[in-house]
């Protein structure tokens, strides 16, 4: 075991572990956040999206012992109030239908972005790309994610 200071959604915790441990188990597990889901383990299906320095990648796969000082947010710390314009347009929407896949969803669209404000549909496909639903959302999402762009 290791002593890890990782700082969470604007607070900084010290969290022991091992250090292959995956971020997403140290995040559900340790701090009690499990707004980001285990999905296929292999960083295939994008249930378990977090950002690090505002980029989304795979926590289920992503070591502890890499995360540094880096900031890492998750669906919880997206917004204080649930109103982020990506969170917003999904209710505008009605994106989720079983919801599992949607913290991923939402923060691999923020992601999105804030990197480019303003996608073409060829963009949204391909960033979103990893990100799998079961319910077959993927019209509803692209539809939040164009509105969400007006709004940011």
């Amino acid at each position: 075991m290791a002593l890890f200071n990782i700082k969470v959604n604007g607070t900084l915790h010290k969290v022991d572990a091992e250090p292959d441990t995956p971020l997403l188990w140290i995040l559900r597990d340790n701090l009690d956040l499990t707004g980001t889901k285990f999905g296929c383990g292999v960083a295939q299906c994008g249930a378990c999206t977090v950002h690090i320095e505002g980029n989304a990648v795979r926590a289920c796969t992503l070591p502890v012992s890499i995360i540094g000082d880096k900031e890492v947010t998750t669906i919880e710390g997206l917004s204080k109030n649930g109103d982020h314009p990506v969170q917003k347009a999904w209710i505008e929407h009605d994106v989720p239908q079983c919801g599992y896949c949607q913290a991923g969803q939402i923060m691999s669209a923020a992601s999105l972005l804030s990197q480019n404000p303003d996608p073409t549909d060829a963009e949204i496909r391909r960033a979103m790309n990893g990100n799998i639903c079961r319910c077959g959302t993927y019209i509803r999402i692209n539809r939040a994610i164009k509105t969400a762009a007006k709004e940011m």
